[in-house]
């Protein structure tokens, strides 16, 4: 493989934001652990939901990518993994052109689940696209505003999970509701880990994010608060008897929030809080892993 392709192929990599990809693949393996206790998993519809809500979400980092360019908010200094437009001199309309293939690609996957489920889901799917689409396009952008953990973790949290159960089951139940909250808790705190970190770049942009709002120490704090919620969420179902004693399991992934808060509170701004930022997903990914360990061995 010559360099040029080897460069091609690593940009592509980082335009797909891997380390967040995982705010899609942890729900649609809850959804689907939870479903395991009241029917057969049907292992060809857990992956094309699985496939659909990674290019879903692709698609949104695309999106971002562009819309950050084209409204100059991203430049040759701008902190993150973003910038392959002003970095790696990929053109726009490449970029532009990649966002619609991954959310044609979603479609194809989202035509069989319709086909396999109920074509109610092609209603809600097209909802979650347009919001995917409309977080930094348009013209008012989701992520220009302080809702955007909110749309992130109810649109990619909640209803990635109950879509994977529903797909699976037929229907939605409590269980399912209650397990989709903390998720929903924590690909918020994904969104907004992202916004400390951007702060300053996004004051200078025009943007009024929930971390630009309240400040750098209250989103902090705010941070520290949403992670406490989803573990206490966990424990509180294990006390009702909802969910079974092994999702206690999350625990184990309790030193990883605690870094990302140790390291947004020490590591300075920008370039320094990058560990913090991805210690945040890792919380998302460890404490998902974990829970569908719990739910599969409770079951």
């Amino acid at each position: 493989m010559d360099t040029n392709r080897k460069k091609n192929l690593k940009v592509l990599w980082k335009l797909t934001r891997p380390h967040t990809l995982t705010a899609s693949f942890v729900p649609v393996l809850i959804g689907t652990a939870a479903a395991r206790f009241y029917n057969h998993i049907n292992i060809w519809l857990f992956l094309a939901m699985l496939f659909s809500c990674l290019f879903i979400q692709i698609a949104t980092n695309l999106f971002n990518e562009y819309y950050d360019f084209k409204r100059g908010l991203d430049t040759a200094d701008s902190v993150g993994i973003g910038g392959a437009i002003v970095r790696e001199g990929m053109k726009p309309k490449t970029v532009l052109n990649l966002a619609i293939l991954c959310y044609a690609i979603a479609i194809i996957f989202g035509f069989y689940i319709c086909m396999a489920s109920s074509w109610w889901l092609a209603l809600i799917g097209v909802i979650g696209m347009a919001i995917g689409y409309l977080y930094t396009g348009g013209p008012l952008p989701i992520a220009y505003t302080p809702f955007g953990e909110l749309f992130a973790g109810v649109c990619m949290g909640s209803m990635f999970i109950l879509i994977s159960f529903f797909i699976q089951t037929g229907y939605v139940n409590q269980q399912s509701i209650l397990l989709s909250i903390p998720i929903a808790i924590l690909v918020g705190a994904i969104n907004l880990a992202n916004n400390i970190r951007d702060i300053e770049e996004d004051t200078l942009g025009g943007r009024k994010t929930l971390a630009i709002l309240i400040g750098r120490k209250n989103a902090i704090y705010v941070l520290g608060v949403a992670f406490a919620l989803a573990y206490l969420w966990i424990l509180l179902l294990v006390v009702m008897n909802i969910v079974s004693p092994w999702t206690c399991f999350v625990f184990l992934s309790l030193p990883i929030p605690v870094k990302a808060i140790k390291g947004f509170v020490g590591g300075g701004v920008g370039i320094k809080m990058i560990t913090a930022m991805k210690s945040t997903a890792q919380t998302n990914t460890f404490f998902g892993l974990l829970l569908a360990i719990g739910l599969f061995i409770g079951q």
